[in-house]
């Protein structure tokens, strides 16, 4: 009971941290967009037929990643159906985007049945191929063109952090009950991630670099359609915006996805007000829609 009550009270304080860093990144970029030219942006029909084609290609990077993750299950023996695994992609993206703490993946678990720990490990070796096909994408960009480091060297530095503290939480305390219970409780989850070390795990890195480049060319796209030649640059803009969901926010990544598209465009040197608004647009709302659309045909009536 007190480690429910604890929990309970711990959940506020990460969603008033999460308000918190939004409302002072909107702050300020509410700051910096005052003092900008308005944006034109020039939706012709041309632009349009882009921006279709933008979305088309998000459809694409979004089956790829429910295919990864139906793959991930198998591998697991949890596979509920390529179909389920698709349909619930699109609601855990939907509950990323309007509900805080990522509550997205929390519904996924949830609605896909079967032993929670072990569909959860799953979700996070998800996360780890992203955090892994990011980075290399980032660094890549990054050292070819000579571009700034940006917020990175702090966001690798926290990490390693969190990662040298566990260590030396598992080699000093390693009889401890506490210990031998987090072990017990986290050993179904870590059970997908320890197969992502094979040559299994090797495959679906490749299907996240795969998926990723598609999704870096529906910012390639949207820039053509707003005037914008990013060329290989779509993919820095792509990895630094979502290496920023690293950083706790609100729903949506309010503020810390627009401050990271921001900063890179600036770095690239483009105008990015314009591109960011169509950019959200495009990579949030239709996507939104459509997972809500399918949590209420298929899912909203099931009894928990």
């Amino acid at each position: 009971m007190a480690s429910v009550q604890v929990a309970a009270a711990r959940r506020p304080s990460l969603g008033l941290l999460q308000v918190c860093i939004s409302l002072a990144a909107l702050a300020g970029i509410a700051w910096w967009a005052s003092r900008q030219h308005s944006p034109h942006i020039s939706l012709d029909a041309r632009s349009l037929g882009e921006l279709a084609g933008a979305l088309a290609l998000y459809a694409v990077a979004t089956a790829l990643r429910g295919e990864r993750w139906n793959l991930i299950l198998r591998r697991a023996e949890l596979d509920r159906g390529r179909a389920e695994t698709y349909r619930l992609t699109l609601v855990g993206y939907m509950g990323n985007n309007t509900l805080p703490a990522r509550a997205g993946d929390l519904m996924r678990v949830m609605l896909l049945g079967g032993p929670r720990r072990g569909v959860l490990g799953t979700v996070v070796a998800e996360r780890l191929l992203d955090l892994c096909a990011l980075a290399a994408i980032f660094l890549v960009v990054v050292v070819d063109r000579g571009l700034s480091f940006g917020p990175l060297p702090y966001v690798v530095g926290a990490i390693a952090v969190v990662l040298v503290a566990g260590v030396a939480f598992v080699v000093l305390a390693p009889r401890s009950s506490l210990m031998l219970r987090a072990r017990e409780w986290a050993r179904p989850v870590a059970a997908a991630c320890r197969d992502l070390l094979s040559a299994y795990g090797a495959g679906l890195l490749v299907l996240s670099l795969v998926l990723w480049a598609f999704e870096a060319s529906v910012y390639l796209v949207v820039g053509s359609a707003v005037g914008l030649h990013l060329g290989l640059g779509a993919l820095y803009v792509m990895a630094l915006a979502n290496l920023s969901s690293l950083i706790p926010a609100a729903p949506g990544y309010i503020g810390t996805f627009d401050g990271a598209v921001l900063y890179a465009l600036k770095s690239l040197h483009h105008p990015p007000l314009g591109y960011l608004l169509v950019l959200r647009f495009v990579l949030f709302v239709p996507i939104t829609v459509a997972g809500f659309a399918v949590f209420l045909a298929r899912y909203a009536r099931r009894r928990p």
